[in-house]
């Protein structure tokens, strides 16, 4: 008989140790729902262990005090929309109602398949708007040299969210939406892009406030509200950021070491708060 090395006992059983712990429960409980879920290794390993049926189900279980109802699955509107999956028991409300009443007060028959591309139609577009509100400064026009290589990002590209070329001018129901009750995919990505993504990209996203953030977003959202400044204009406000920055320089020579705050990448702070005041 042939008696095994330290070495090789350890090898054999370096699986079991406590840093695997959770990992060991995991296949022990999936072990012991139905054997045949994990590996012929694993399932000679646990029948090694000779434990009783009752016992190895009733581990399985878990505790007593666990919840078998979480965590949750999501039934949401937002959700189905993602996975395009509708389940008949689910009340579907918001977007349905409002497409279906629509729909009747022009005198169309819509059916049920044609309701559901609708919803998930206005659903997505409403998800793409709300990915541009916070992540559309990404991708804003900051580089007037053209010298950097713009970098995508998949939340901000259509397709990932089902809108092929082919959906493009298909009319979506946004309801009022950058003012818009109804509008293309065409049209939303004009909007959003020219609000989001241009050379004066604004986000308001982190403001906790909804009071706040809904200011922002009414002032800034929807056909006509692009900040457009005349000729005159744009002469001034870079004359207020030279002579911002001219200040700063001359605090600087003037009083060498004093401890201030500087102005960097805050500039156009200064013609701001003059328009405000």
């Amino acid at each position: 008989m042939t008696k095994n090395s330290p070495n090789d006992q350890f090898r054999a059983s370096s699986f079991m140790q406590c840093h695997n712990a959770e990992y060991l429960e995991q296949m022990y409980a999936r072990y012991a729902n139905d054997p045949q879920a994990v590996d012929e290794a694993w399932q000679g390993f646990f029948e090694a262990m000779g434990d009783e049926e009752a016992s190895v189900k009733h581990e399985a279980s878990g505790p007593s005090w666990s919840r078998t109802d979480w965590p949750p699955i999501p039934e949401d509107d937002l959700t189905l929309a993602l996975t395009g999956e509708w389940s008949n028991d689910v009340e579907i409300k918001g977007a349905h109602d409002k497409i279906l009443a629509k729909a009747e007060d022009n005198g169309v028959t819509v059916s049920a398949d044609q309701i559901k591309r609708a919803v998930l139609d206005s659903i997505r577009a409403l998800m793409i708007i709300r990915a541009f509100r916070i992540r559309g400064h990404l991708v804003a026009n900051l580089d007037p040299l053209g010298m950097r290589n713009p970098i995508p990002h998949p939340e901000l590209d259509p397709k990932s969210y089902g809108f092929t070329e082919t959906d493009m001018d298909r009319p979506i129901f946004i309801d009022k939406v950058l003012g818009l009750e109804v509008a293309t995919m065409r049209e939303i990505l004009d909007i959003v892009k020219r609000t989001y993504c241009g050379t004066f990209a604004l986000q308001y996203m982190h403001i906790s406030n909804p009071e706040e953030a809904g200011w922002l977003k009414e002032r800034i959202e929807g056909l006509g509200k692009e900040i457009q400044f005349t000729r005159e204009g744009r002469k001034a406000i870079l004359n207020k950021m030279v002579e911002a920055e001219g200040f700063e320089k001359f605090l600087h020579v003037k009083y060498m070491g004093t401890k201030r705050f500087g102005l960097d990448g805050g500039e156009s702070l200064i013609p701001a708060m003059e328009q405000i005041i």
